[in-house]
């Protein structure tokens, strides 16, 4: 085995741990969107988390590389950076429209919907950056099976919903599904600019620095253009401030799996890495169902599509996740890589070093500001002040399931993160 060879299994392996561990975090942080069940708007959730993802893509990036790596990073790479606004942009849509699903049918049933943009991106990493070309017969089974799975899970879980009292019941579920499928669509066609960033060698933590300014401004022109306009939003933020800390706190949580999973649409393809980071929906039946007793109100039919089509839509993802991408379809991927250095003048070699995790200026020590520990001390500081006004809403939490699903959800950060970390230097 050459050390070539055994340099992109462990790039494998590490992009299928970030898919995981991208699956944790985002499961939780849809968490505080229930407060949508408790009366307040969608947009003012959306526009709350959102206000969460600002701080921390700022905070996050400056923590662990420095302003001087992010601001060289996006000097070098400037064209860019109308592509992370762009992708931002889509996000911030998607998300308003996840907290719609969530008000609608729920958080176990509206997750595994939207889930469908792993197909999107599947077909969009296929169409436009030659993944699976010239993969073998073998992985494509295993890519286009996960795929129908996929597909297979989302229809049982679309049915569960017909299970409603009331024609009104029904109609609300059926706005909930479209919401859901349509965040899909949305998210899976933000996965075009995250990897068009990284095959040309952008780092993630550079990315999502100028991802947040697309999401935030988004997020806030839909607040006010179906919000009831500008005084009505803020009126609509003094009564959600008691619940800021948890919008700010599922911001924050948001933040940490999305760089789990743009480190793993880097190294292993977004035909691979999004169904891994699916697993969220996994977590989200877990924090909808155990946590806040989502399903204890349906019948038993509907509980069991419910989980059988999780269940067949994890499976998909597995089999998708296992398909390794050979040398042949590697040789494709360089060929996608070469077309993006030739348009924009970047060094070929630079660029297919940092996409194996060998980003010499990423290894390199950081130089740190005074004012970089200044701009974090007010970012903790907020939260805190949040955290501090924060008071308990009116949803039913079973504290004893909680307990376990934060402690898994920390593990996966501290073993992914130091395993990214020693491998690429968070390159």
């Amino acid at each position: 085995m050459t050390a070539d060879h055994r340099s992109t299994l462990s790039l494998h392996r590490l992009g299928v741990i970030c898919g995981l561990a991208a699956g944790a975090w985002l499961g939780a942080a849809e968490a505080p969107t229930k407060l949508v069940t408790v009366g307040f708007s969608p947009f003012i959730i959306s526009l709350g988390m959102v206000a969460g993802v600002f701080v921390a893509r700022w905070t996050v990036p400056m923590a662990l590389k420095g302003t001087s790596y992010i601001l060289r990073d996006l000097r070098e790479n400037k064209h860019l950076m109308v592509w992370a606004i762009l992708a931002g942009m889509l996000w911030a849509v998607a998300n308003t429209l996840t907290v719609f699903a969530i008000r609608n049918v729920g958080l176990s049933i509206a997750f595994p919907l939207w889930n469908t943009n792993s197909l999107v991106g599947l077909f969009w990493g296929w169409l436009l950056f030659n993944e699976l070309r010239g993969a073998g017969a073998r992985q494509w089974a295993k890519v286009l099976g996960g795929a129908t799975a996929i597909v297979a899970g989302a229809c049982l879980l679309a049915l569960a919903t017909t299970h409603q009292s009331s024609p009104e019941a029904s109609h609300s579920a059926m706005l909930g599904i479209l919401a859901a499928l349509g965040a899909g669509l949305m998210w899976g066609t933000m996965y075009i600019p995250y990897r068009k960033a990284y095959i040309s060698g952008m780092n993630p933590l550079s990315f999502v620095t100028v991802f947040t300014f697309g999401e935030l401004s988004t997020v806030f022109a839909l607040a006010l253009v179906f919000g009831g306009g500008y005084e009505h939003v803020m009126a609509d933020l003094s009564l959600a401030r008691p619940a800021f800390f948890w919008l700010f706190l599922g911001g924050f949580c948001w933040v940490l799996g999305d760089l789990f999973q743009q480190y793993a649409a880097k190294y292993i393809g977004i035909s691979r890495g999004i169904p891994l980071s699916n697993t969220n929906q996994l977590w989200g039946l877990a924090w909808g169902a155990l946590v806040f007793g989502e399903l204890s109100g349906i019948g038993l039919t509907a509980q069991v599509l419910v989980i059988a089509g999780s269940l067949i839509m994890i499976v998909g993802a597995t089999s998708i996740s296992f398909a390794e991408a050979p040398a042949s379809e590697q040789v494709s991927w360089r060929k996608a890589m070469d077309r993006e250095c030739d348009r924009y003048g970047l060094k070929h070699e630079r660029v297919a070093a940092i996409l194996q995790g060998d980003d010499e200026d990423s290894r390199g020590r950081s130089e740190r500001r005074w004012w970089e520990y200044l701009v974090m001390g007010v970012a903790v500081a907020i939260f805190v002040r949040l955290g501090v006004g924060a008071e308990r809403q009116a949803i039913s939490v079973n504290l004893f399931w909680m307990a376990p699903l934060i402690v898994a959800t920390l593990a996966f950060l501290l073993i992914c993160g130091y395993l990214l970390w020693r491998r690429t230097r968070f390159s």
